[in-house]
């Protein structure tokens, strides 16, 4: 069985709670990415930043992306998934919830994330 382990990416590529939209905006357009993981203090996952979500929460309310951090608009932990789940389970995880990327845990630590693209990509092999 293939496993969200197999076919993720592992990455360092993060934002911090504590920093400002325009600067995790600055790291999406250099990173070439529309999402960026949030971690907190401890370098823990406190949750997911979006290009839209600098855009509609901040912009389009009349926010400053030079002065809102992005913990301010972080939420809640997302949805995500254990590193030993099947594909067809991240799958069903992701079309439930209506998201395209999942972050990847092992036993309670962020190890990468998975994108829909790459489950149904391992699918076809």
């Amino acid at each position: 069985m293939v496993t969200t382990r197999d076919i993720m990416r592992t990455t360092d590529e993060h934002v911090g709670a504590h920093e400002t939209l325009a600067v995790a905006a600055r790291k999406m357009r250099d990173l070439d990415v529309a999402l960026l993981p949030v971690c907190g203090p401890q370098g823990s996952l406190a949750g997911m930043m979006t290009d839209r979500d600098i855009v509609t929460r901040c912009i389009a309310a009349g926010g400053d992306p030079y002065t809102v951090l992005v913990g301010e608009l972080v939420d809640e932990m997302p949805v995500h998934i254990s590193a030993d789940a099947s594909i067809e389970h991240a799958l069903v995880t992701m079309a439930s919830h209506r998201v395209r990327r999942l972050p990847v845990f092992d036993g309670g630590n962020w190890v990468g994330m998975l994108a829909d693209t790459d489950a149904a990509r391992s699918l076809q092999s």
